[in-house]
């Protein structure tokens, strides 16, 4: 595992798909991981390749895609239900979660990325 830092946030492919969450389009743009090549290299996965991303609330599969503008140690996903499944449910009493600077592990994977529906139907499982 590779200990990294975790920012969530709207990007243009993700908010230009929200009205069509079941399309590929919006999968593309918000079951991903950017990352440098770097840390692409050190946890040994290349583009489109699937990682797990843990945190202390939970774990999720995305898509591993490199954006060299990324500081060493630190990822970016997309906001959506993918990056939803691993941040901090605690609102803090402003109705807007922590979508910056969790921390998180980041492991290459064997594991399939889940559609919306799956990825919904384990957050109602627990």
């Amino acid at each position: 595992m590779n200990e990294v830092i975790l920012i969530t946030g709207r990007t243009i492919a993700q908010g230009s798909n929200l009205e069509n969450k079941m399309s590929d389009a919006y999968i593309d743009a918000a079951a991903r991981c950017e990352m440098n090549e770097n840390l692409l290299t050190r946890i040994g996965a290349s583009v489109g390749d699937a990682v797990k991303v843990s945190t202390r609330f939970g774990e999720v599969v995305v898509n591993a895609e490199k954006d060299d503008g990324l500081p060493d140690g630190h990822i970016f996903i997309p906001m959506g239900p993918w990056a939803n499944a691993i941040v901090d449910p605690d609102t803090g009493g402003v109705g807007t979660p922590a979508f910056k600077g969790v921390p998180a592990n980041i492991e290459k994977t064997d594991e399939a990325v889940l559609s919306v529906k799956d990825l919904i139907a384990r957050y109602r499982e627990g």
